[in-house]
């Protein structure tokens, strides 16, 4: 089996890949940020494998897509010391045998490299990558996988917590999509105002990328928080919650 790893600024992913069944599988996540991480990584991972029944001697090849460079010793040395073996750490040398291309490799996160690499290997088209995570980003790729640009504004979790954090009266609420645009009550406006304005957040970006480049796109959306914006179903061609691990496996592959 393959193992990904997906350091997030909100949650460290792990999840297996099944080579003989070519699909993903067992999904868990520790938070990043937490003082306990250390901890966690070191009880969660070995605890998970015991109690689905994974010896890691099953795992063949680890890859390993970071974001929040202040932990990557300590998985690396976790993995090595569990698992026997040091994880593939994506970085800007990854990206010289792939068929995209970024005009600054040191600059892009590799998450947003692992999006671009899964989805081109799909379609092989001008792509518009929306993965809704700590940050909202749109990846634009042209048809030849050369990477256009991208835009990043606050995710759905970070516009919330910023209300709650920075105002003395404002509530923190829940990731839940209100019926009503016009809020009733405090909780209903601030959700009414967060999903139904970055829903047309989301439709305006994309439309200004589409005139501006004067190109047809397919949109593909990612991340944790994909399906929450049910009103933008229909703006995107495909919703694939493991985009980011595909493209951290095929890295890993390419660089193997």
């Amino acid at each position: 089996m393959f193992l990904a790893i997906d350091a997030g600024n909100s949650n460290v992913v792990f999840a297996l890949y099944d080579e003989e069944n070519k699909s993903w599988k067992n999904h868990f996540r520790i938070e990043t940020h937490s003082s306990k991480f250390p901890a966690q990584l070191h009880k969660k991972v070995p605890l998970y494998f015991l109690e689905h029944g994974i010896s890691p001697a099953d795992i063949r090849r680890i890859g390993f897509s970071s974001v929040v460079p202040e932990i990557n010793e300590q998985i690396l040395q976790f993995c090595e010391n569990y698992f026997g073996t040091l994880p593939y750490l994506i970085s800007p040398a990854s990206f010289e045998k792939l068929p995209i291309r970024s005009l600054r490799p040191n600059e892009i996160g590799t998450d947003l490299m692992c999006n671009v690499m899964a989805a081109y290997s799909l379609y092989s088209k001008p792509l518009i990558i929306v993965d809704f995570g700590t940050a909202l980003t749109f990846t634009v790729v042209d048809a030849c996988g050369e990477i256009l640009g991208v835009n990043i504004v606050p995710g759905l979790k970070t516009a919330i917590k910023s209300l709650f954090t920075n105002t003395s009266k404002l509530p923190d609420v829940a990731l839940k999509l209100p019926k009503s645009a016009l809020g009733k009550n405090t909780i209903h406006a601030i959700q009414a105002g967060v999903f139904y304005g970055y829903t047309s957040l989301v439709k305006g970006m994309l439309e200004t990328i589409s005139l501006e480049t004067n190109m047809k796109f397919t949109v593909i959306a990612t991340g944790g928080l994909a399906e929450i914006l049910t009103p933008l179903e229909k703006v995107f061609d495909e919703i694939d919650r493991n985009l980011t691990l595909e493209g951290l496996r095929l890295i890993t592959q390419a660089n193997a």
